[in-house]
């Protein structure tokens, strides 16, 4: 995920989208030389040897632990994984996809930065004979796709925090949600937290609903929501980067670290914010996806489709995390290391 507003790079990604679309249409090379050089495996379908990763939002605490996961799975399986460095831009994250396809990578893995804009370079992709997985969410045109329980991570954050505000708060007090509208991960998981708090906490009132996925996004939309309420008592994100935004924000505007009427949750796993739970700071929680399970799907649902197996795709478990899980803590760390 990245912060938005990016119009203008959604206009280019689309023109450069359309390129692609009209460029592989009026190839008349063969297609697919690198897919079809590679060995049969013993299922009957094609061994992969090199997968494209493309994951844009390289400012993700998470980002570096997927790589370094990924990799390592895929060479487990004699592969060799490419990455990208969009750098949260999907201006360059369209140029770098249009040169894999242009280069025919046997298989890549996308989690595409403006989804509709993708739907060209994705069938591009296939009509090249190509593996596209959509990582985040789904495409039309696609082989497969590796999705989140995105509704249930929001659901499962939403539904602790209102706890929590029963419990420390009487059910009354002021949250803020911290939110993503541009990506379809992003919409279920925003829309699985505030329906859970709102319906389980209806006496907490809702001050603000701002788009931050980032740390600094997250840090700088609470700060300008304390101004207005610094009686805040909770902050939910779509993201735990954006969370620990708002966890370091409430930090900076005085509240102690381990401030007992107030809440900071996240969607994720990410490292900084497990640590934060595991130190018994006012950052509470965690819906967390394991990086080992997310590097595992990004290496075999491509061979699974190379392999010509029925419903390769893959949906990864989410789990929330609390500061009582120390050994589900330790364990998502490890793999964050």
């Amino acid at each position: 995920m990245t912060p938005p507003p990016y119009a203008a790079s959604r206009r280019h990604f689309l023109a450069l989208s359309a390129a692609t679309a009209l460029t592989a249409a009026g190839c008349s090379a063969p297609q697919n030389t690198a897919a079809a050089t590679t060995p049969s495996s013993p299922s009957g379908g094609t061994r992969l040897t090199k997968i494209g990763f493309d994951y844009p939002f390289t400012q993700l605490p998470i980002y570096s632990a997927l790589v370094k996961l990924s990799t390592a799975q895929a060479e487990r399986h004699g592969i060799s994984l490419l990455t990208t460095s969009d750098n949260a831009s999907a201006d360059t994250q369209a140029t770098n996809l249009n040169t894999w396809v242009a280069r025919e990578v046997p298989a890549i893995v996308s989690f595409p930065m403006v989804f509709e804009a993708a739907e060209p370079l994705a069938k591009a992709a296939l009509d090249a004979g190509l593996i596209w997985v959509t990582y985040g969410g789904s495409l039309h045109h696609q082989s497969a796709d590796i999705r989140f329980s995105f509704r249930e991570g929001g659901t499962l954050l939403g539904a602790a925090a209102a706890r929590w505000a029963q419990e420390h708060l009487g059910g009354k007090g002021k949250i803020a949600f911290l939110t993503d509208s541009t990506i379809e991960l992003g919409r279920e998981r925003t829309k699985g937290m505030i329906d859970a708090f709102t319906k389980a906490a209806p006496g907490v009132d809702v001050v603000a609903r701002e788009q931050s996925i980032d740390p600094d996004t997250g840090l700088s939309k609470t700060k300008a929501i304390l101004a207005k309420h610094p009686d805040l008592n909770l902050v939910l994100g779509v993201t735990d980067a954006a969370a620990y935004g708002a966890f370091k924000a409430l930090q900076q505007a005085g509240r102690a670290k381990d401030d007992a009427k107030t809440f900071v949750g996240g969607q994720d796993g990410s490292a900084p914010s497990l640590l934060a739970v595991k130190q018994g700071t006012f950052y509470r929680a965690s819906a967390a996806l394991a990086p080992k399970d997310i590097a595992a799907a990004v290496v075999d649902v491509p061979r699974a489709v190379a392999a010509g197996k029925a419903n390769p795709s893959a949906q990864v478990p989410i789990t929330l995390v609390q500061r009582a899980d120390t050994a589900e803590i330790d364990a998502l760390l490890a793999q964050n290391a």
